[in-house]
């Protein structure tokens, strides 16, 4: 028989009979946007979807850990005018976080991990997570699995690779094939790239990054070089990214914060 670990799929009473002292509840949160001309509007939520599904379905059945539906839409504001794009705006988006925090407070939950498959807000489920656990008390997660270590692959590389380029799509390859159009892709970004090699600290992400648009980066949308990804090298970055998510779940699962009292 296989496992049930979709929230979703139980019934209310099935809810109900779980031990909530060691339950660890997980929302996939994606976006819809565009990524380039070779790849589909659903990439980062797709992403996060099967990398959530591979590792929950990697860990002992009696773990206790759930999978609610994926959240498809996501803060895309650095992709707004790209045809096919669907952004919600930070208000939106940590409303709807803020209000499944409370809900899932509701049903005596005490554990929230946020798998984010989108660049472009980690930053907002940072600051939600905290104001979920001021308001609810739960402790909350956000994890963003493209950040884990790579695992080692024999392949040069310059410049930007973080939307559309050799690691989503590569990964795109291995789970929906279907849905690449590896002949239709090119690099784009360099230029940027060169433009903050220049610089001691300021950088696209990192230390001192800026607040980019897409436009400011790419003309096509792709920033990174997915010319040379490939469906086995996806595969690898798969199963090391769902490993080290699965053993992120279930260290959040053993974990507790020490008993303090206030001076």
């Amino acid at each position: 028989m296989t496992r049930i670990y979709h929230l979703a799929h139980l019934t209310t009473t099935d809810v109900d009979a779980i031990d909530k002292s060691t339950a660890v509840v997980v929302q996939p949160i994606g976006a819809v946007e565009q990524h380039g001309p070779h790849l589909p509007l659903i990439t980062d939520a797709m992403h996060a979807e099967v990398i959530t599904a591979t590792a929950v379905e990697g860990l002992p059945d009696d773990c206790n850990i759930w999978v609610l539906p994926t959240l498809h839409y996501g803060k895309s504001t650095e992709h707004l005018g790209r045809s096919g794009t669907i952004a919600m705006s930070a208000t939106t988006l940590m409303s709807v976080c803020l209000d499944l925090g409370h809900s899932l407070a509701a049903s005596g939950f005490r554990k929230l991990v946020f798998v984010n498959g989108h660049g472009g807000q980690p930053g907002l489920l940072d600051v939600v997570a905290r104001d979920i656990r001021h308001q609810t008390g739960l402790e909350v997660f956000p994890v963003m699995p493209m950040r884990f270590p790579s695992p080692e692959i024999d392949r040069a590389h310059d410049g930007f690779d973080i939307h559309g380029g050799f690691g989503e799509t590569s990964i795109m390859m291995a789970i929906a094939p279907e849905l690449v159009h590896h002949d239709r892709a090119f690099a784009d970004g360099q230029a940027a790239a060169a433009e903050f090699d220049k610089y001691k600290h300021l950088t696209l992400e990192g230390v001192l990054p800026t607040a980019w648009l897409t436009d400011d980066i790419s003309a096509s949308g792709t920033i990174g070089d997915p010319t040379d990804a490939s469906a086995d090298v996806g595969k690898v970055m798969l199963e090391s990214i769902a490993t080290q998510l699965a053993e992120s779940l279930l260290e959040v699962q053993a974990f507790s914060f020490p008993a303090t009292t206030r001076s």
